[in-house]
């Protein structure tokens, strides 16, 4: 059960950055109001000893007036029996709008995720571009992931697209790069910061960026 609720409006025009890094579980419902623009982060890599994390977050989002813009990120890195379940509705009620999500996870051990994506264009939404993207890297046979990305279009004049992907670490790149002298382990690092990556750069605080980096590093290790 959710432990927090907050509710708010962001105004025409205005933009909001909501950074959530190792938050407790917390439901948030945002409307945006005309011109508005919002980006949220959801990251998850807590200490691996931390046995007893769980964490649950809600985000709604809904357009209710022309060009507002929605990115939504999600980065989880999980050790043990460690557990982050993330789900996200975007809701475009009008035309001229843009909205995004990109959440990507790593599982290790027997650590548990879900990702519940709901992507709605309704009928007077017309000119809307929205995107959906989960995907996953499962380092465990004991790890377990959840995905259910959904995608509704009641409009007949958009873009938009959803997909989901759930896998293991690419054994051909990891061989590969052994090939040119570069020791398993170090591989498997590169390999899982370049998963990230994209999801980093998205942050707008350059030093946050090379935190957590670090951060992904040390935990990868």
């Amino acid at each position: 059960m959710l432990n927090n609720s907050i509710q708010y409006t962001i105004p025409a025009g205005e933009k909001r950055e909501l950074l959530l890094i190792n938050e407790p579980s917390i439901n948030y419902h945002i409307v945006q109001e005309e011109g508005s623009s919002l980006l949220v982060h959801v990251i998850a890599l807590p200490n691996p000893k931390e046995q007893d994390y769980a964490q649950h977050t809600t985000i709604t989002v809904e357009h209710n007036a022309a060009n507002c813009r929605t990115e939504i990120y999600g980065l989880a890195l999980l050790h043990g029996n460690q557990q982050h379940h993330l789900t996200t509705s975007v809701l475009h009620n009008v035309g001229e709008g843009y909205s995004s999500q990109l959440i990507k996870f790593v599982l290790d051990d027997a650590s548990k995720a879900s990702f519940k994506g709901e992507l709605k264009i309704l009928p007077d939404a017309q000119h809307v571009e929205a995107y959906q993207t989960n995907r996953n890297i499962l380092l465990s046979r004991q790890a377990d992931m959840v995905t259910e990305p959904q995608l509704e279009i009641y409009a007949d004049d958009v873009k938009a697209s959803h997909g989901a992907t759930t896998g293991q670490l690419d054994e051909s790149a990891l061989f590969y790069m052994q090939q040119r002298c570069i020791g398993r382990e170090s591989a498997r690092k590169l390999l899982l910061c370049a998963f990230f990556d994209d999801v980093m750069r998205t942050l707008p605080d350059e030093q946050m960026q090379e935190n957590l980096l670090d951060k992904i590093n040390e935990y990868i290790g």
